[in-house]
This record gives C-alpha cells, structure tokens and sequence, in this order.
C-alpha cells in the first residue's frame, strides 16, 4: 500500500513537469506555442566569438525537432511571425536593443508541388520554387516608450533546407553565401542548421529516468549509456555577430539577452486558405535561460509566462526558490544523493534570475535573462569549453551566458541537486554535495562538430541521408 501511495505521488509531481511541456531545452514547452512551431523558440546562446573577440555572437533558434526528409512543405522561419533578439545593457531587465527580423517567401512557380524543379546551385537560382528573404532592423529603446529604428538590411538571402544530393549537391557554399555583413562590423545568417541541443528525452520522460543512474531510479533498470534524442533534426538559426562596444552601456560590461517570437492579434481566415493579420504584436514564445518554462514554470502558468515581459518575472520567483525538480530529484533518487534543499534556493534565484555576483549580475532585477559578461575572455575555439561551464571553472560558459558545447542538462540537474562542484563551492560557498554532483543524463555532446567560423552551428542533416 505504502508503494502504491508513494508511486502515485511520483506520478502527480511528474504530471506538471512533463505532459506537455516539451521535449527539449525549449522545445514544445507549452500547450499553445506546441501547436505553433514556426513561432517556437527553441534555444538561445550568447558568446564572445572565438574569432573575433571585439564581439558577441547570439544565436536564437525556432521551430523544433524538425525531420530533415520532411517535404515537400520543407520547415521556414514564418512571415507572419515577428522575431526578435532583445538585449538589456543597463540591469533593468528591460529591452534596450531589439533585432528584429521579418521574413518574405515567394512561391516562384504556384503549379508544381515540387520544394525545387532541379539543382539548387546558388541562392537565386530559379530551380529554388520557394526562396525567402529577409530584413532587419534594430530598436534602441529610450526613456518612456521613446524608439529609434533604424534598417540594418534588407532582401537578405536565406539559403534553402538540405534536400539531397540532386537538390542540394553543394550545401555548404549556399550556407556560406547567406552569411552577410550589415553596417558597424555585424554579421547575420538566417536559415536551417543541425539543432545544436544534445539530451536524451527517452529517457527523461520516462518517468525522469537518467540512463547512468537507472539502477538507483524509484523503478530501476539497468545501467546504460545516454542517448541524443535530438540527434539528426535539424532546426532554423538566427545568428547575429555584434561588435561589443554596440551591445554595452559603459562602463558596464554585463548584457542579459532574451529571444521571442510575436503574432499579430488578429487573424482572419480566408476561404483561399490566406490569412489576414491585424492589430499588434502580441509576444507568443520568449527564451532567455534554457530549461525554466520546460521545467521550472508549472503547466497553468507556461502559457502566461510566454506571454510575459522579462522585467515582470518578480511573479514567478517563488517557483525559482522551491523548484519542484529538487523535489523530484529527492523523491526519485533520494536512496543515493544527498538530500537536497527544495525551499529558499537563493542559489537558484542568483543564477537564473539576478546573476552571480562577480560573474555576470546585472542587478536585482529579477528576470529571465541569458547574462554575458562581456570582459571575461572567449573560448580558443568554439566547441573547445568544458561542457560544464562555470560549475568546472570555465568562466566563458553557462550560466555566464551559453556556447554550443555547454552541457545545460547536466550543470541544471546538479545546481537543481546542490552538486555544484568543488569550484562554485570555494568561490560562492556554495554547497557540493555528493554524489548529486555527478548527476547527468549520459549525453555530452552534440551529434555534429560545430563549424570554426560564424553562424558556428553545423550544418542541418541531409534529407536524403536521414531515415
């Protein structure tokens, strides 16, 4: 009776934390943005770049888990769908730089169902039935709800999904060519890449199972190495490399940046299957720290809280303090770790809402916000970090903002547990408990090496050679 009743409670906790929240760092995280992927925020990094340490490199991502065979409707950033990379400079927890970025398809040949009639050979190739373009325009936000916009270019090229070796025989150098320099020493690229986020969600949403650890799991199982459910889908990047001297407000040298996606208010539906939109835009989907609306913010709240300014996320820090995964951590694993503090967690709160102070604080503001701070020196190379971050004394890596190859799964699952590593624990006093300090899904890096060069993402599986 005692096991039934203590299974049963497993099965309530995890009820608000898995059915339907997501399968990813941010992917399907809520009931409604689950039924818009084009409008999806997926992942959000923020680095200084490697090769160009004068800037920051931010890479947003959309729509997610997509198949690379999936035609002939192939996945594409949304026209009606603002999205936006908004940057904080002064610790306020409000935007006081927006990118913004607007896309146009045209349909070249409306009588063909065909993605392309031949080899896609450039970026205008006319093979190419659905190219897309795209503009950006940068927001400096002033005192009040004063604006200043400016148009930083227009008509930029996408390159297409990676169909196959007939469609796509030179994939890379359509990739290369819709990297494009705009005014003031930026960068941008705007298309599908391979989804950099490595987890293994078999197992995860088994019940919160982690492979290494299955014998000591409430319901055990064997032992096994980790699996990469993302492995193979790819997604679609926003990249954008900016000189830091244009991201920073002086002589502060920490940002906190966020990514959304934005639909108009009204939509009419026509009879032709066209839409019209009106009205405006309302913010659908927002990612500044990875994990918190998939598993931080309960089930009721998640679609509120996609909907809600940073600068307002005071409301929410209740659930940053008593996190129900700590709960679940004690509950499911609690015969090997240590027991684990699940109220009061200002370890929490400074991490993912405030900043750790020497690090990367942007102030007491409490906000969801992916914090850099700007004057801790890069990476040699992408790809090269620790995959632990800060938790193994890496300062270039999470949470001081996030690379490719920073392993969130693992650093949450220990700052969750209190098994911060001996560093954290040295520098901040922070507690390192063991062996909460070796937690990890069984996953530790990606599928596809990252490129040496912006957008840095690899590039998206091949159609072709995916089942």
């Amino acid at each position: 009776m005692k096991k039934t009743l203590l299974f049963a409670s497993v099965i309530i906790l995890l009820v608000s934390v898995l059915m339907l929240t997501g399968r990813a760092s941010s992917h399907r995280e809520a009931p409604l943005i689950s039924q818009d992927p084009m409008a999806d925020n997926t992942d959000l990094y923020a680095f200084r770049s490697p090769d160009r340490p004068d800037t920051v490199t931010i890479i947003a991502n959309y729509i997610p888990l997509e198949s690379p065979a999936g035609g002939p409707n192939f996945p594409a950033f949304d026209d009606t769908v603002l999205y936006e990379i908004n940057v904080d400079n002064n610790g306020d927890a409000r935007e006081d730089l927006t990118y913004q970025f607007r896309f146009h398809t045209e349909t070249r040949n409306p009588e063909t169902f065909l993605y392309n009639t031949g080899p896609i050979s450039s970026l205008d190739d006319p093979n190419w039935n659905r190219p897309q373009t795209y503009t950006v325009t940068l927001v400096q936000h002033g005192p009040g709800s004063s604006e200043r916009s400016s148009v930083l270019g227009e008509d930029l090229p996408t390159p297409p999904d990676n169909i196959g070796p007939r469609s796509t025989p030179s994939y890379d150098a359509l990739a290369a060519a819709a990297v494009r320099n705009l005014p003031g020493g930026i960068r941008v690229f705007a298309g599908q890449r391979d989804d950099p986020f490595f987890v293994d969600l078999g197992s995860i949403f088994d019940l919160a199972g982690l492979r290494p650890f299955n014998p000591f799991h409430l319901i055990p199982l064997p032992a096994q190495a980790g699996r990469d459910a993302v492995a193979k889908y790819n997604t679609h990047s926003i990249a954008i490399q900016v000189p830091i001297a244009q991201l920073v407000h002086a002589p502060n040298t920490n940002i906190g940046i966020y990514a959304s996606a934005s639909r108009q208010q009204v939509r009419i539906l026509r009879k032709d299957g066209a839409s019209d939109d009106g009205g405006p835009f309302l913010q659908v989907s927002r990612l500044g720290e990875p994990l918190i609306n998939e598993v931080v913010i309960p089930l009721g709240l998640k679609d509120r809280w996609n909907r809600t300014d940073p600068e307002d996320d005071g409301q929410f820090e209740r659930l940053y303090s008593a996190p129900e995964v700590s709960r679940l951590e004690n509950l499911l694993y609690g015969s090997v770790l240590s027991p684990i503090t699940v109220t009061g967690r200002a370890d929490l709160v400074a991490i993912l809402l405030t900043g750790v102070p020497n690090l990367n604080f942007t102030g007491p503001a409490r906000a969801d916000l992916l914090r850099v701070n700007t004057a801790v020196a890069p990476t040699a190379a992408v790809g090269s970090g620790n995959r632990l971050g800060v938790l193994e004394a890496d300062l270039a890596g999470f949470p001081n903002g996030r690379r490719l190859e920073d392993d969130i799964v693992d650093i949450d699952l220990r700052a969750f547990a209190e098994g911060y590593g001996s560093f954290l624990n040295g520098l901040l006093g922070l507690p390192n408990k063991a062996p909460n300090n070796q937690l990890g899904d069984g996953v530790d890096t990606n599928d596809k090496p990252f490129l040496t060069q912006f957008p840095y993402v690899a590039a998206p599986h091949q159609g072709y050679e995916v089942p």
